[in-house]
């Protein structure tokens, strides 16, 4: 099988063409071995390239082996592959996810991706729970560097009210004209260098705390790398969300399935 592999800030993706429709989906076991960092090509999810009518759709899965809820980073390194493959013009793409339709622009060396609205954002304590195309669970944890994340996530990840499903958890560092952030994925069971939907999610949690610098954007330092989110705040909540950042090709491969 051909493959290719792409990251975006650290977030990492096997690529696969698959408009001719070969790739069985339905296969979790082989989608979690080539995802495997020691038995596998390795990668935090694998993603299917495939035609939906004259739409091109992205089918993402978690390095578990199962479907999953959108990935922002994913959604912008799939505008880079289908760039890649001539399936872009004028620098500018629509493609159908899992949550619905998006917009990407390229700019250059980076992919500007709209995300979906947002209406709700639940306050828990001090915490933070919202939705911006995967669940979110939001920790503002002052010094995050020496934090054990997947100890701490696990004690949100696995309560009674988020074990069935699971969410994502984001520990935010607030620091004066930037944020620092750490997340655990649901589906990858681990940290990852950077989470697409859950720096926007702590971009839209800085807004509502009055802690973004730049009005109507914020630059969010995960550990694989700078990301920016822009935005539009209503009295519904939030709208006009692009997530912005670096998304390259890494390699290219065969392997024996």
């Amino acid at each position: 099988m051909e493959f290719w592999k792409y990251q975006g800030a650290g977030n990492d993706f096997v690529m696969v063409d698959d408009r001719q429709n070969k790739f069985d989906e339905t296969d979790n076991q082989l989608i979690e071995k080539l995802c495997d960092r020691r038995f596998g090509i390795g990668a935090d999810g694998l993603i299917l390239l495939r035609n939906m009518g004259s739409q091109l759709e992205m089918v993402y899965f978690n390095s578990d082996g199962h479907s999953s809820s959108m990935c922002g980073n994913g959604g912008r390194c799939f505008t880079a592959f289908a760039n890649f493959l001539g399936l872009v013009d004028n620098n500018e793409l629509e493609f159908l996810a899992i949550d619905g339709m998006h917009e990407a622009k390229i700019e250059g060396e980076l992919i500007d991706l709209k995300m979906i609205d947002v209406h709700s954002v639940e306050s828990i304590r001090n915490d933070f729970f919202l939705d911006t195309g995967s669940p979110h669970y939001v920790v503002d944890s002052g010094n995050i560097g020496d934090l054990d994340i997947v100890q701490e996530a696990h004690k949100i990840r696995y309560s009674s009210r988020f074990q069935d499903e699971g969410t994502n958890v984001n520990f935010v560092e607030f620091n004066p004209g930037q944020l620092r952030l750490r997340t655990y994925e649901r589906g990858v069971e681990n940290e990852t260098l950077a989470c697409g939907t859950g720096v926007t999610a702590v971009a839209l949690v800085a807004e509502l705390l009055g802690k973004n610098t730049h009005k109507g954007m914020s630059k969010i330092k995960a550990e694989g790398g700078e990301l920016e989110v822009s935005y539009t705040r209503t009295a519904s909540g939030f709208e006009n969300i692009w997530l912005k950042g670096p998304a390259e090709q890494a390699f290219h491969g065969n392997i024996e399935l």
